[in-house]
């Protein structure tokens, strides 16, 4: 698994391309051979950008669902509705398809956002509100998520 680290931004142009922010195309740089899966995410009003490997992970993963069991069924149909193979051009740039632009409320300016192993692209306004805590105070948030995990003898949680 590979760890994406970054947040850049861009703009999207008349077409709905992104051009690949030079840092984290050198980072993904091993994937864009394979090309990429663009989907819709599950909690936020974003895209999720999986290299390949990854989202040939995932998939491995939900194929283990026992499909007559009706909300396994229900739950795959949606989390692989619009989802898109896509490619990073030899210019750099990303094409997003109008469905997945329309989902993800992107106009002008974008984010991308490292998430470990996918990438989040944004739209900004709505990114910068997603980040703010207005709805949520982080610090209880990482105590909830965080707090009790401590497996390695680094001294680091």
């Amino acid at each position: 698994m590979n760890t994406i680290v970054g947040t850049y931004e861009c703009k999207v142009d008349a077409k709905g391309r992104l051009m690949m922010p030079a840092p984290l195309k050198k980072q993904l740089a091993s994937s864009l051979q394979d090309g990429f899966v663009l989907k819709r995410s599950v909690f936020q009003p974003c895209l999720e950008l999986y290299p390949m490997e990854e989202w040939n992970l995932m998939m491995q993963k939900i194929n283990k669902l026992n499909r007559f069991v009706k909300k396994n069924n229900d739950f795959i149909r949606r989390f692989t509705a619009g989802v898109k193979v896509v490619e990073i051009d030899a210019l750099g740039r990303l094409l997003v398809p109008k469905d997945l632009v329309a989902f993800s409320g992107i106009s002008k300016d974008v984010v991308f956002s490292s998430a470990v192993n996918i990438v989040e692209i944004w739209d900004k306004d709505l990114y910068e509100k997603s980040i703010s805590g207005e709805d949520m105070d982080f610090a209880d948030l990482a105590e909830e998520v965080m707090g009790n995990i401590n497996d390695d003898d680094n001294g680091i949680s």
